[in-house]
């Protein structure tokens, strides 16, 4: 019992000695406690919450680019450190869940305005009609498109249109698969209010 609480205190000054160096500039410092701590947040926060290998990564990386940015607010008050992240992983696993959930309600408003791409309709009446209502709709969407922010047009172009993974989209992009999570639902969004504006207009 001694021998632990000796470990632990020792423990306690390594991290203190590692957090001081890292304020005052040294990031190999830094690098120390992330190869200590990374593994356990992963495995025993990360993964657990988001249950996807790939998601937990994303959310690792931000963890400790967090830590890295707030250090200087850290307070040990005789605990060690990885409490601190294993919060901020926690945290930063519920704002992808939610993140997630709103990119789905968002796709699936995507996904009823551009219904009407399916045409319904049987005979050469109906089908003219439908084409030219077809027609009509992709015009709107082009007219749409060229009013979004470029990065915004690639996201839904890379997703939607050509159908591609979120892996690959990110990959595309060159950002995080985190990253293009959040870079799509604002696509979505920014979509949806040209979409509006256009059609009030027509």
């Amino acid at each position: 019992m001694e021998g632990d609480e000796r470990h632990g205190k020792e423990r306690l000054r390594w991290e203190r000695k590692l957090i001081r160096r890292t304020l005052e500039g040294d990031e190999r410092a830094f690098g120390e406690l992330y190869r200590a701590y990374a593994g356990p947040i992963f495995a025993r926060v990360l993964l657990p919450k988001l249950g996807n290998r790939q998601a937990a990564e994303d959310a690792l990386a931000e963890t400790f680019r967090t830590a890295f940015e707030r250090l200087d607010r850290f307070e040990s008050r005789d605990k060690s450190i990885f409490s601190w992240l294993a919060r901020i992983a926690s945290n930063k696993a519920t704002d992808m869940h939610r993140v997630k959930q709103r990119t789905s309600r968002a796709l699936t408003n995507f996904e009823q305005m551009l219904e009407p791409l399916q045409p319904i309709g049987d005979g050469p009446g109906a089908a003219l009609e439908a084409e030219q209502e077809l027609k009509a709709l992709r015009d709107r969407i082009a007219q749409v498109m060229d009013q979004l922010n470029p990065r915004y047009r690639r996201a839904i172009e890379l997703r939607f249109m050509e159908e591609k993974s979120r892996e690959d989209c990110a990959e595309a992009m060159e950002v995080k698969i985190g990253t293009f999570d959040v870079v799509v639902l604002r696509a979505l969004r920014a979509f949806r209010k040209e979409w509006d504006k256009v059609r009030e207009a027509s």
